[in-house]
């Protein structure tokens, strides 16, 4: 933490003149929507409840708005921005910061990593967070990706689209219950903290945005199988309103042997796929590995 404090932020009017010189115009595509809120950046880094010291991995810092509190808090901040327009005026606003680093990259390597400049920079072990306003175009995959690594972040505190939020927190039966619901659960316990308006943005979203707070489980499965039921549940949750019976008769290619399998799993066959819980999932995974 800096001794004088966090460095005060000067008027939203001075980085938009800024981003205006460098020509840079929001990107529907990257998802670029600046939270300006102070008291709401504020209160996500307050959330976060990052201990001084652990590294907080932040996606789409923007003009760093969210990144200078918590690298004020005494975290050591690994900011990843794609945009080098936005990448220089919260490096210049982080200057202050010995332990806040800024790195000019695509968090993602395809869909299905992270950046090797993100993985190359984790520790072998869960003193990590993620702590975001995450692009909207990219949130699913970073929350998914971070869930499934072989060491999951001790948190995830993220500013997500509110639709992405309720997925991130569904019951199995629920219309938002689906592969990323599961994904994330298997590694983590959340729930949301809070709505946050439109208005708070630049430029303005048409759709509601909502802080989710994610806890590492205590009861952490291994890679291996939290994998082998993510690829179970992607699959069985493409025909969510099929019958569990039905859809796994075809992936054993016999219903006697699906029909034995389910029975000794106390599992009913006539349920949806949808209504499959975390345990069911689990159970079924290591039945059809066996």
């Amino acid at each position: 933490m800096t001794t004088g404090g966090r460095p005060p932020r000067p008027p939203w009017s001075e980085f938009k003149a800024a981003l205006d010189a460098a020509g840079f115009r929001p990107s529907r595509r990257l998802g670029q929507n600046l939270l300006l809120d102070e008291n709401a950046a504020r209160a996500i880094a307050r959330d976060a409840r990052v201990p001084p010291g652990e590294l907080v991995l932040e996606v789409g810092p923007g003009c760093g708005f969210l990144s200078v509190h918590l690298a004020d808090g005494g975290a050591r901040l690994l900011a990843v921005e794609i945009d080098r327009r936005l990448a220089s005026i919260a490096a210049r606003f982080l200057a202050p910061y010995p332990d806040a680093e800024l790195v000019r990259a695509d968090a993602l390597a395809g869909k299905r990593a992270l950046a090797p400049e993100i993985t190359s920079r984790l520790p072998r072990s869960d003193s990590w967070h993620l702590v975001s306003n995450l692009p909207y175009s990219i949130s699913g995959p970073i929350l998914a990706l971070c869930a499934g690594h072989a060491h999951p972040p001790a948190s995830m505190t993220v500013l997500v689209q509110a639709e992405v939020a309720e997925r991130l927190v569904a019951r199995p039966g629920r219309r938002e219950w689906g592969p990323l619901s599961v994904a994330v659960q298997l590694s983590h316990r959340g729930s949301v903290l809070r709505h946050l308006p439109p208005r708070l943005f630049w430029p303005r979203p048409k759709v509601q945005s909502a802080v989710v707070r994610l806890e590492r489980r205590s009861d952490l499965a291994s890679l291996e199988e939290r994998t082998a039921i993510r690829e179970l549940a992607a699959r069985l949750l493409q025909r969510r309103r099929q019958t569990t019976g039905r859809v796994v008769a075809e992936l054993v290619g016999d219903r006697g042997r699906s029909e034995a399998l389910l029975s000794d799993l106390a599992i009913e066959g006539r349920m949806r796929t949808g209504e499959l819980d975390l345990d069911q999932l689990a159970a079924l995974a290591r039945a059809l590995a066996g």
